[in-house]
């Protein structure tokens, strides 16, 4: 949405979640820093999983120094659900591949770009609470 939220600093406009933003119809949110990672950040992956499995504490979120930064994602992707239900939304268009974010398909864990099947912690929250999930 033109927000410089990504890891990496950078903002990963789509014109499409611009225009829903500006139409009133979204609400711009970063379940990262929510859960209170600065920007930038060091790049993480779910590893022994996916965000499904980081909410059941069966994986684990892992920068690719081995910091383990599970617990800040638990907090983004709990926010992110508390958001979503506050604005009674029904659906959630998510950056794809992302450990937070990704809808269906997340980094493999292995820092070297390949994607795998899986939900993002966020999204995994989100898809819990039945929403409709999509990918930019």
């Amino acid at each position: 949405m033109g927000l410089r939220c990504a890891y990496d600093g950078g903002d990963r406009s789509d014109p499409r979640a611009e225009s829903l933003l500006r139409a009133g119809h979204a609400l711009p949110f970063c379940p990262e820093q929510l859960g209170g990672l600065p920007t930038p950040r060091p790049a993480a992956e779910i590893t022994g999983g996916d965000g499904a499995a980081v909410l059941d504490a069966a994986a684990r979120v892992l920068t690719a120094a081995g910091e383990d930064v599970t617990a800040a994602f638990l907090r983004g992707a709990q926010e992110a659900a508390r958001l979503a239900q506050a604005a009674d939304a029904g659906a959630a268009l998510l950056r794809s591949g992302s450990p937070a974010c990704g809808a269906g398909w997340i980094h493999d864990g292995s820092f070297t770009g390949r994607l795998t099947a899986g939900d993002g912690v966020a999204a995994a929250a989100l898809r819990r609470l039945g929403m409709k999930l999509e990918s930019i």
